[in-house]
């Protein structure tokens, strides 16, 4: 079955030329140019994954992504603008997945779109049981077999890009694991740059919801120029 995708963006050749190249990979797109015929479709539509353009004429894209994060856990992708490193923070904070800067490259968009898909169906998947389906570091529990985050027996809310980065870290308790590294593990394309903070903002929303903390960390410990660690 073909997946849905939400598409916002107020610049009618941008939309369209989204709309274009995703149809092309034979996906359903569900295309408006205001954020209140958006929320209708969020409201009414099981989608996906959503592309949503920060900048809307009646709203912005961080509303929509709030709306969306509060019931549902399929990617978000953020369109920001190419200097605009406070939004990309501000998306990644709310619960999006990864942005992508204008002008960009359609191919990019589409390949992250079939990444950040990949992943959520693999995230969405029961898979058979096994000795490593649950991974755990002091009172917190990964069970990668329900997809649930118990800290203190207390379920944890993790869209599925916190998840994934927890539960590398966890597979690799001991080990530093670069920033790099994740990146790629997690979307498996090679637009990654020195530059791109994705991981750091979602480490810190992770440290958030875990009540961690980066002077004195009990989970996630940084590793000054390396990446990211949790002891053994």
């Amino acid at each position: 079955m073909s997946e849905k995708i939400l598409v916002v963006d107020d610049e009618p050749e941008i939309a369209d030329l989204i709309e274009v190249y995703l149809k092309n990979e034979d996906y359903i797109i569900y295309k408006f140019y205001t954020a209140k015929e958006a929320a209708a479709c969020i409201e009414s539509v099981e989608l996906d994954l959503a592309i949503l353009d920060i900048m809307l004429p009646d709203s912005d894209g961080f509303s929509l992504c709030r709306k969306i994060r509060e019931n549902h856990t399929y990617p978000i992708i953020m369109l920001t603008a190419k200097d605009s490193e406070t939004d990309k923070i501000t998306g990644l904070t709310l619960g999006a997945d990864d942005y992508v800067t204008k002008p960009f490259r359609p191919l990019e968009l589409a390949a992250r779109v079939k990444a950040q898909l990949r992943r959520y169906k693999k995230y969405n998947t029961v898979h058979e049981g096994g000795s490593n389906d649950v991974l755990s570091h002091l009172d917190l529990e990964l069970n990668v077999k329900t997809h649930e985050c118990l800290l203190g027996g207390k379920k944890i809310a993790l869209t599925p890009t916190e998840f994934d980065i927890l539960r590398i870290l966890l597979k690799q308790k001991g080990s530093a694991v670069s920033s790099e590294s994740l990146f790629h593990e997690i979307w498996r394309d090679e637009y990654y740059s020195k530059s791109n903070n994705t991981i750091t903002v979602h480490i810190r929303h992770l440290r958030e919801k875990l009540n961690d903390s980066l002077e004195d960390p009990k989970y996630i410990k940084t590793i000054w120029g390396v990446g990211y660690k949790i002891e053994n």
